[in-house]
């Protein structure tokens, strides 16, 4: 049977929708984020030794990290399923946004959110005008005009094809999906993005996303 160690509003929900499209039966142990610091609980490092979601188990093997799961999911029950085949360029295309989605496109989502945050937590009164001031050039000179040229990419992609990989649904469409939900949830840009928009409701309309949420319990991304 394979465990997934669930923790709310995180990538993890996308391995229970990956499980999902795939029919196969799994169970969840639950794990939930401290209220004020938004960290998971230390519970976590008893299943991997860095305490974070997502983690499976399977028999014997714990597997980390959201490719990693992805890649282990498909390629040991997947049956075809799901990945395009060899050699093909969809297939290219597949193995290129199973990596960008950590790679490039989410140390750049947290650091949105670190830095629009920093002025919020806990200071002294006088330092923080400094620190709005710090956030406020990071998040304008940085950030967000990579925000822009990365959602402008994403766009033509789409625009190119239906889903990320070719004209089929993949599971490179699931794992860009954590990606795509907080940058709808970060920038308001999305709205101008007809082509992502798209391709989020289309995503939001499949059966298994529907159950995935459903089992998974609420799920709210990086507000």
């Amino acid at each position: 049977m394979i465990t997934v160690h669930h923790l709310n509003n995180s990538r993890s929900q996308r391995v229970l929708w990956l499980l999902e499209e795939l029919g196969l039966p799994y169970e969840i142990v639950r794990y939930e984020r401290d209220a004020k610091t938004m960290l998971a609980p230390p519970q976590l490092r008893k299943v991997h030794p860095l305490g974070k979601s997502p983690v499976i188990t399977e028999g014997t093997r714990t597997i980390a990290e959201s490719g990693a799961i992805v890649e282990y999911l498909v390629g040991r029950h997947g049956q075809g399923r799901l990945v395009p085949p060899p050699d093909s360029e969809d297939r290219l295309r597949y193995t290129y946004w199973l990596h960008y989605a950590e790679g490039s496109a989410m140390p750049l989502l947290l650091m949105s959110l670190v830095f629009s945050r920093i002025p919020k937590g806990p200071m002294p009164f006088f330092a923080r005008p400094i620190a709005r001031a710090i956030s406020a050039k990071v998040l304008g000179m940085l950030v967000e005009p990579q925000l822009t040229r990365h959602l402008d990419y994403l766009e033509d992609e789409l625009s190119a094809r239906e889903w990320f990989a070719g004209d089929a649904f993949t599971a490179a469409d699931i794992q860009m999906s954590f990606v795509m939900e907080a940058l709808a949830a970060r920038s308001a840009e999305v709205k101008t993005k007809p082509r992502v928009q798209d391709w989020l409701a289309r995503i939001h309309a499949r059966p298994a996303y529907a159950r995935a949420i459903e089992r998974g319990g609420p799920y709210e991304l990086m507000r």
